[in-house]
C-alpha cells in the first residue's frame, strides 16, 4: 500500500512539472506566449488605389476558448488547460490584429479596417467559431486551428460566401512550447487560406462559393 501511494505521488509530481495539471500551483513559474506573423514583418505591399475597402469584425471564439489558458485535448470533446503555460491574451484577440495585418499586406485592398470604425467599406469580413487546441490523440501531437468566416457585400447587403477553414500542424515534441510553435505555423496557414478565398470572392471565381 505504501509503495502504491509513493508511486502515485511520483507520477503526479512529474505531470505537475510538465505543466499538464490544473489548477495552477501558486509557486510555479508561469510561461506566457504570443501568436505572431514574423515571416510577414518585413513585407510591405501598397494597396490598390482603386481597390475595395474591407471592414473586419472582431473574431468570436468557440465556448471554452475565450481564455488565456492554453487548451489541450487527450480525448474527444474534453477540453483541458495547461497549468503553468498560457497565452499573453486570448488567442482570438491576438488573432484579430493578425488578420488585419496579413490582409493589409496582401496588396489586394485599398484599406483593411478593424471594426468598430466610422469608415465606410465595400465589404465586411465576419468570423466566428475560432478554435486553437493542441491534440494528444496521436503521436506526434498536433495543433488544430479552425474558423468560420463569411464575406458580406455592403453595397448589395448580401453574403457573398461563407466557409469553414481548418489547418492542422504537427508539433515537434510533446510539450506546450512545441504546441506554441505549431500554433503560429497553423495560424499563418489559416491566414493564407483566408486571403486566397477573399481574392477569389472579389474576382468572382467559382471557388469562392464552395463551403
Amino acid at each position: 500500500m505504501i509503495f502504491r501511494l509513493t508511486h502515485i505521488a511520483c507520477a503526479l509530481l512529474v505531470l505537475t512539472a510538465a505543466g499538464c495539471l490544473s489548477p495552477r500551483g501558486d509557486s510555479a513559474e508561469v510561461h506566457t506566449y504570443q501568436l505572431s506573423l514574423e515571416r510577414w514583418s518585413s513585407e510591405t505591399r501598397s494597396g490598390e488605389s482603386d481597390g475595395p475597402v474591407l471592414l473586419v469584425s472582431q473574431p468570436q471564439a468557440e465556448p471554452g476558448f475565450e481564455t488565456q489558458r492554453m487548451v489541450y485535448v487527450k480525448r474527444p470533446y474534453e477540453l483541458e488547460y495547461y497549468a503553468v503555460n498560457q497565452w499573453a491574451e486570448t488567442p482570438v484577440h491576438m488573432f484579430a490584429p493578425l488578420i488585419v495585418q496579413a490582409l493589409n499586406q496582401s496588396g489586394m485592398w485599398r484599406a483593411v479596417i478593424p471594426l468598430p470604425s466610422s469608415v465606410r467599406g465595400d465589404y465586411r469580413l465576419d468570423s466566428y467559431g475560432f478554435v486553437l487546441q493542441q491534440e494528444f490523440l496521436q503521436q506526434p501531437s498536433r495543433v488544430r486551428v479552425m474558423l468560420r468566416a463569411q464575406l458580406v457585400d455592403l453595397q448589395e447587403s448580401t453574403i457573398l460566401s461563407a466557409r469553414t477553414f481548418e489547418v492542422v500542424e504537427n508539433a515537434t515534441s510533446e510539450n506546450p512550447y512545441a504546441g506554441v510553435q505549431a500554433a503560429n505555423r497553423a495560424v499563418a496557414g489559416l491566414l493564407d487560406q483566408i486571403g486566397l478565398w477573399l481574392r477569389q470572392c472579389i474576382q468572382h471565381a467559382p471557388e469562392c462559393s464552395r463551403a
